[in-house]
């Protein structure tokens, strides 16, 4: 089946996607790590939405302490979470356990493969997403909910495919001249992780260096 992308290309990523996360107005959402979400970050923090009733997760986690510099739950906790009312499920890096996460996501889910709403992903210059990298045995995943990724700097929890794609909505935001071609790569469907993901509907907000000679796709 082939997937359908829309990719919008504009000048201020972090405002077009919270007007996005806001008409979406997800109860189940799952946050991404890096520079690019941090801005929507702290747009969404002085946003308007039913935190009350929102159940925030992560997409992926450094395996390191929430304290710790590389921790996407500290980023996040400072610009976002801190600020907010949200149920938030945080990926324990530090224990690094990913039947711990698969249980965390039971309690809201059930026993079925969970369903977000809504996941916040990034783009690697080689195509990775999450923590799902080209080559690695997890992305032959197929049963697990979460998996341990081992990488030269930490080992990492991550969501799987089998999640990623179950997803209503998949919205990768994507910046920078550096990630051109991976955004060539997603778009065209080549074989990278980020263009696995086969979500119901699948966004990308990029801006005009990282879209390069690509037209919108409504």
């Amino acid at each position: 089946m082939r997937v359908r992308r829309k990719l919008i290309v504009v000048d201020d990523i972090a405002g077009v996607a919270k007007e996005l996360f806001l008409l979406q107005r997800p109860r189940t959402v799952a946050l991404s790590g890096g520079v690019t979400p941090c801005a929507l970050y702290g747009e969404l923090a002085h946003s308007v939405h039913p935190w009350h009733e929102t159940d925030i997760f992560f997409g992926d986690e450094r395996c390191v302490p929430p304290t710790h510099p590389d921790s996407n739950y500290g980023m996040v906790e400072r610009v976002l979470l801190s600020k907010i009312s949200a149920k938030v499920h945080r990926m324990r890096g530090e224990s690094c356990a990913a039947e711990d996460y698969e249980s965390q996501l039971e309690t809201v889910f059930g026993a079925a493969l969970p369903r977000f709403d809504l996941v916040l992903l990034g783009l690697g210059k080689d195509g990775h997403t999450a923590s799902l990298f080209p080559g690695d045995s997890a992305l032959r995943e197929s049963s697990r909910r979460v998996a341990v990724v081992y990488r030269p700097d930490h080992s990492r929890l991550t969501l799987t495919l089998p999640v990623l794609s179950a997803a209503r909505m998949a919205m990768f935001l994507v910046a920078g001249a550096n990630k051109a071609k991976a955004l060539k790569w997603l778009l065209d469907g080549d074989d990278i992780p980020a263009a696995r993901v086969e979500a119901q509907e699948v966004v990308i907000v990029a801006d005009r260096l990282a879209a390069g000679e690509a037209e919108p796709i409504c």
